[in-house]
Order: C-alpha cells, then sequence, then structure tokens
C-alpha cells in the first residue's frame, strides 16, 4: 500500500474486521500496519476527517480496537507489487525510521535503538523490518542481524557488517559471553530481592498459528536474573532483568512465573493491571532493551546502551508522582498504594554510552 505517488493505482473503499490478533490494537497504530507506505501524517489526516469509521462511527486515533470491529478504509493508492523475487519496497517513512535509529557503528557492527512497534525482519504478515530497510539503504553491505528483539520491544539492537563478525558474536551468544540488560516495569511490589529464574521454556504453537511460551521442565534452559530498580508500592516495579539465554518471550514468561507479569504485556500479561496502567500513559509492553556489552575474542571490550524512551519514560515519571502524592499525607489516587514509607524507591537510571573496543 502507497500514498498517492506515481504510477500507483487508487483503491476503492475497503471494510476490514478486527481479527483476534489485532484486538485491544489503537486505531492509529492498525491502520500504519495496514497500510506501511502511508505517511503517519496522512494517516492522522484521515482519521481527523472523520474518512476512517469503526463499526459506522468516527472514531480518533487512540481508539482500541475489538475483534469483529468493522474498520472503513478510505481509498488510497497502492503500489504495483514486486516482480517475483523482487524485495519489496520498503516505504521512505520505514527507512527514515530505521535511519535516525542507528546511534553508533565501526566496520564491524551496526548499533540501532529500535523503536517499538517496528519488526526486526519481515515475516508473519510483514514484507519488510529494520533489517530489510537497512539493506536497502545500503545495498552493497553483507548485513545480517546478531539477535532479534520482539515487535513492541525497544532498545540495543546489534548488526553485524561482515560475516566475520556475525559468526564471532554468535558464538559468543551460544557461551552465554553477551552480556544483554532489559528494563521492565513488573506487576506488583518485587519482594524476591536480586533473584535468578532458571526454569526451562518450551514453544508450542496453537491451531491458530499464534507462538505461546510456557515454563516447563520439557523446555530447553532458560536463565534468567531479575534485580529490582525503583518501586511504586504495591502497584507495580522497575526491574533490570540480565539474560544468561536467549529463548523466545524468556523476560516475559520467567515474569509471569515469577508471579509479576511485564505491564503491558497482551499475551502473558495481567489484564486489569494492563488497563489500570492506562492512566500512567503506557499504551505498549513495557519491555527495553537498554545494553549490550561482550568482550572480543581478540581483545577489546564493547559495550552500547540506550535509554528509556520517553514514552517509557513518562510512565516511571507519572508512577513516581503518584506514589509521592500517596505518601505524602495528600489524597492519592486510586492505585495510591504503599509500600514502607510508601514512596516510590529508586536507583539511578541507565543513560546512552558509548560503545567500542576500548
Amino acid at each position: 500500500m502507497a500514498g498517492p505517488e506515481e504510477g500507483g493505482a487508487r483503491q476503492g473503499v475497503r471494510q476490514v474486521t478486527v481479527n483476534a490478533e489485532a484486538a485491544n490494537t489503537r486505531l492509529d497504530q492498525f491502520l500504519m500496519r495496514l497500510l506501511p507506505s502511508v505517511p503517519r501524517s496522512r494517516i492522522f489526516r484521515i482519521v481527523r476527517k472523520g474518512e476512517v469509521r469503526v463499526n459506522g462511527r468516527r472514531a480518533g486515533p487512540e481508539h482500541r480496537l475489538q475483534e469483529h470491529d468493522i474498520v472503513r478504509v478510505p481509498p488510497v493508492r497502492v503500489e504495483p507489487e514486486p516482480a517475483p523475487g523482487q524485495p519489496a519496497r520498503v516505504p521512505q517513512r520505514v527507512l527514515e525510521l530505521v535511519s535516525a535509529a542507528i546511534i553508533s557503528e565501526d566496520d564491524k557492527l551496526l548499533v540501532l535503538d529500535k523503536p517499538a512497534g517496528v519488526a526486526v525482519h519481515g515475516g508473519s504478515g510483514l514484507s519488510f523490518g529494520v533489517i530489510e530497510a537497512l539493506r536497502a539503504m545500503r545495498p552493497d553491505e553483507e548485513l545480517e542481524l546478531v539477535h532479534r528483539l520482539d515487535r513492541e520491544t525497544s532498545g540495543c539492537l546489534l548488526v553485524a557488517r561482515r560475516r566475520s563478525a556475525l559468526r564471532t558474536l554468535h558464538e559468543l551468544i551460544r557461551e552465554g559471553q553477551m552480556e544483554k540488560r532489559y528494563l521492565t516495569l513488573v506487576k506488583g511490589h518485587w519482594n524476591l530481592g536480586h533473584t535468578r529464574i532458571d526454569v526451562p521454556l518450551r514453544t508450542d504453537i496453537r491451531v491458530s498459528g499464534e507462538r505461546t511460551v510456557k515454563a516447563h521442565a520439557s523446555g530447553k534452559e532458560a536463565v534468567s536474573e531479575f534485580r529490582p530498580v525503583q518501586w511504586f508500592g504495591k502497584r507495580a516495579t522497575l526491574m533490570e532483568v540480565s539474560l544468561h539465554t536467549g529463548r523466545t518471550h524468556q523476560i516475559r514468561v520467567h515474569a509471569a512465573h515469577a508471579g509479576h507479569p511485564v505491564a503491558g504485556d497482551e499475551k502473558y500479561g495481567d489484564e486489569a493491571f494492563n488497563e489500570s496502567l492506562k492512566s500512567a500513559g503506557l499504551d505498549r509492553m513495557f519491555l527495553h532493551a537498554h545494553s549490550v556489552s561482550f568482550e572480543w575474542p581478540q581483545g577489546g571490550t564493547f559495550s552500547a546502551s540506550a535509554p528509556l524512551p520517553p514514552d517509557l519514560a513518562a510512565v516511571i515519571d507519572a508512577l513516581g508522582n503518584d506514589s509521592d502524592r500517596g505518601a505524602g499525607g495528600r489524597r492519592a489516587g486510586p492505585h495510591g498504594a504503599r509500600s514502607g514509607s510508601g514512596r516510590s524507591r529508586k536507583a539511578p537510571l541507565p543513560r546512552r554510552r558509548s560503545h567500542g573496543s576500548r
């Protein structure tokens, strides 16, 4: 799909039915996935003008869709399909987004602060992701993903610029010599201290094709270390998580297994908790890859980090303000529960730091 570009063909009005996978998605995000080549500004404009309807009614961009909703999509222009064997055309806005996400590079690696909502590669109905965009921008390079992040996870993503570097880094990952740390917000007051969770994980495929992961003795080894960073009374805790293995959905499943599901996680999380955090501004899963570091076998330390993005930092500020109001004797909101003194307790959050060998 594309905007009004030369050579495009105009498509008529469509009535799109929301399926279970897209349920609870914001209208603007739903449209951006449906119309990946249309600029964000254009999508907001057609929503504001009422050209997009949900069940026959106008709706704002923040409206959350439900399964079986009918979304009226106005006419747009469609790019011709690429010839067989040719890569899909990456929209300009995605190229710009990925380009802006590059925080540093050297002769071996690119480091990106991946935005939430952008897939790392095409698949599952997507024809492009970060790696396809990078290859489109740098057609003369042999770029390969070193590791992966879930689509809704933001933060540090490594892309190898040399095959030799890719082989070396994959070997470090297999041997557990690459340290990856995440920041996540979990439900409730974490009172387990610095905890190592060593629980095998098994990947199952449902009949509908949706992949789920379960804590199960028959699964593969999975080890995570959870360390509390900041408490918000009994409501939530900001955690730093170090991964010793790299299983699918590892942090999310281990957190849920410990009784403290990740905030905003629609698959393994707590629906009531997720709903309550909308008042703090959370509209996606709170999971951010904030640092990665390792030692090159031939010598030199590599490290990279990215701070919490503004949307997640704003949630932390809102929760901290709520906790402080609850502790100060003033009237607290419905979630102004206190723990100990009642105030939010915190450690310094990491900042973006330079990376490379030293």
